[in-house]
């Protein structure tokens, strides 16, 4: 099924379920190592490891960050499902999330510190830019993604079952049997 590009009423294009939303700050000056090392903690911290899936806000597909301008700026880059304002809500009222972040921010010019939640929105809407496009090669929302991810495992321990053999001979399972081959 096709999707169109549409930009949506908030920041940020949309991709079927899916938006992109990308944050650009200022490092403040010498907070560039200290910001490194708080990346690389977050990077070992539960639920944002590679691999982790028991992040507070379950929406997002990925996200980074990126350092640049010898570690003067900073990129906050991500893709979520829903709408842009149900994103915010959950990542605003996220405790874990929030204060996990608050350790990157406080690196940021412009950044007041927590609990100031009027202020953290107005830095990131002001550090918001639309991206110029956007694209999306595999559908699904994280939700369907993750079903998919454990049916696909579910079936591959059927497969493996040798008691299973007999009833995997069911001419109606010959589709699915010849994806799992493929």
């Amino acid at each position: 099924m096709p999707t169109s590009l549409t930009e949506t009423t908030r920041p940020g294009l949309s991709v079927g379920p899916t938006s992109e939303f990308s944050l650009f700050f200022h490092v403040k000056p010498g907070q560039g190592e200290s910001l490194r090392e708080a990346l690389r903690a977050l990077q070992d911290t539960p639920g944002y490891r590679p691999g982790d899936y028991g992040m507070a806000v379950a929406t997002i597909h990925e996200a980074r960050f990126v350092l640049f301008d010898n570690d003067t700026r900073l990129a906050f880059v991500t893709s979520f499902d829903g709408p842009w304002d149900a994103y915010m809500e959950d990542f605003f009222t996220s405790g874990p999330t929030l204060a996990l972040f608050d350790v990157i921010f406080r690196h940021v010019e412009g950044y007041e510190g927590l609990p100031d939640l009027a202020a953290l929105k107005a830095l990131i809407n002001g550090a918001q830019e639309t991206a110029a496009a956007y694209a999306r090669n595999y559908g699904g929302t994280v939700k369907e993604i993750r079903k998919q991810q454990r049916v696909n495992d579910a079936f591959q321990q059927v497969l493996d079952d040798p008691k299973a053999a007999e009833a995997l001979q069911h001419r109606a399972l010959k589709p699915l049997l010849d994806e799992a081959g493929a």
